[in-house]
């Protein structure tokens, strides 16, 4: 084992935890993540604490004695979880786990911290330091992490196709940790996942996409996603993504192959959002291309109706990834209006134009502009710049005209109730026809979005929009 150097470890909180080890003759040691962000200089609030013996018997003390909250114990694993003022903590006891082929979940023993170091996925996550009192920041580092942490580079602690096939799960997640942290996957470690990337298929679909939603909030999210499609995991996992490989497109505003400008535009919106939503509709924007694909003499390929097409697939994608649905509406919305704002930089920039974009979007129009400016990917200079103007100018009329006619959170001026006791109406559908005669003639610009320019323009119109 290689020992001898140590780490300097400054949470007083850590401290505390070894005191209570000692206290109960029981060795301490933190592990995995904190371990490596640490070494990588990274701010960490999640400890991962390991123990040699029962880790049910030691969270019971140290809950107590650390006044921890949020206790959550998993007791056929030997694991608990609690929190300690800002800091999310995690206890098991040094364990060594077999698993039956045909699932992830495995039979456990007790065992030594090397034993429980060897089981997991990568080097860099198989470093410990000993947190009591004689022994406090000594480092466990059995299969030199910290060299690998050096290189930026993943690789299995033991022979990598057994370390997939016994969790297939860790192959999105050495993915996940590469545009996450910048590392590359050692190349023996890759050369693994094709023998074994169809056993994702006994991995829950909702471990999966938590693993592909974490890459999406990468830094560099392409990284990852190139890598799960290069090595035959995106076709698993969202093949309709992968699906997107190798459809020409149009050479002057995107790149030739949809999947990599995709990769590119995720990467766009990364760099100046958080917003993991924002980033999947940016991933599934041009989803319905390879669907709608058709070849025109003197223009070459074509998609009309993808954007509408992509909205609608929306709902059976959400569904199996088992995504949350609330997030739906914002997606469909985002994927159906993404060519929109293009359409005004192509022709004159009217206010009627640009109400109807301000009140369909809503407020999701300026997710919408980060979307479509991210959608340039073009490698001439010259024309991300004009594209990038012309959009700043749809920007400036947008707020122009949100100033003016407040559409982006809509509310009818005039209620439902007020038409039918102005108009001596019951409900039905003549009511929602003098709605939407109100809506157009505020969206055509004819009158104010004001309750008494409303009513006017109603008792101006009402027989002859009903006569119609």
């Amino acid at each position: 084992m290689n020992q001898g150097a140590t780490l300097e470890i400054t949470d007083p909180l850590l401290k505390q935890i070894g005191e209570v080890g000692d206290r109960n003759r029981i060795p301490v040691y933190v592990v995995g993540g904190y371990v490596r962000d640490l070494l990588l200089g990274k701010e960490v609030k999640d400890i991962d604490i390991v123990i040699e013996g029962d880790g049910m018997a030691f969270t019971s003390v140290a809950v107590k004695e650390l006044n921890a909250q949020n206790v959550v114990r998993f007791e056929r694993f030997g694991t608990a979880m609690f929190t300690v003022g800002s800091h999310k903590l995690e206890v098991v006891g040094a364990r060594v786990e077999a698993y039956e082929r045909g699932t992830r979940k495995p039979s456990v023993r007790r065992g030594t911290i090397q034993e429980d170091l060897a089981r997991r996925d990568f080097t860099v996550n198989a470093i410990a330091v000993s947190l009591n009192r004689n022994t406090f920041g000594e480092i466990h580092d059995p299969f030199d992490g910290r060299s690998d942490i050096g290189r930026r580079e993943l690789r299995c602690p033991l022979e990598p196709v057994h370390t997939f096939d016994d969790d297939p799960l860790r192959i999105l997640r050495a993915f996940r940790f590469a545009s996450q942290l910048s590392f590359e996957v050692e190349t023996e470690t890759l050369a693994a996942v094709p023998t074994v990337r169809n056993r994702l298929k006994i991995v829950s679909q909702e471990r999966k996409t938590e693993e592909l939603m974490k890459i999406i909030g990468t830094p560099r999210p392409s990284v990852g996603l190139r890598l799960m499609f290069d090595h035959g995991v995106m076709q698993i996992v969202f093949p309709e993504v992968a699906r997107m490989a190798g459809i020409d497109q149009r050479r002057d505003f995107h790149h030739k192959d949809v999947f990599l400008h995709t990769c590119e535009v995720v990467d766009n919106v990364a760099a100046v959002s958080d917003n993991v939503w924002l980033r999947f509709a940016s991933l599934v924007h041009d989803i319905a291309k390879p669907r709608t694909k058709a070849f025109k003499p003197g223009i070459g390929w074509t998609f009309h109706g993808h954007e509408e097409l992509g909205a609608r697939m929306m709902k059976g994608i959400f569904r199996r990834l088992k995504l949350p649905l609330d997030h739906l509406p914002y997606v469909e919305k985002l994927v159906r209006l993404h060519l929109r704002p293009m359409v005004l930089v192509d022709q004159t920039v009217t206010d009627s134009a640009v109400r109807r974009l301000v009140f369909e979007a809503g407020p999701e129009i300026d997710d919408l502009m980060v979307l479509c400016r991210a959608d340039i990917t073009s490698k001439n200079p010259k024309l991300v710049k004009r594209y990038l103007k012309n959009y700043d100018v749809v920007m400036e009329k947008i707020v122009e005209v949100e100033e003016k006619d407040r559409l982006r959170n809509w509310q009818p001026p005039v209620k439902g109730d007020e038409i039918m006791e102005v108009c001596g109406l019951k409900p039905g559908k003549e009511v929602g026809i003098l709605k939407k005669a109100i809506e157009e003639a505020i969206l055509e610009g004819e009158i104010p979005n004001e309750h008494d320019a409303a009513l006017a323009y109603l008792l101006k119109v009402r027989d002859s929009v009903l006569r119609h």
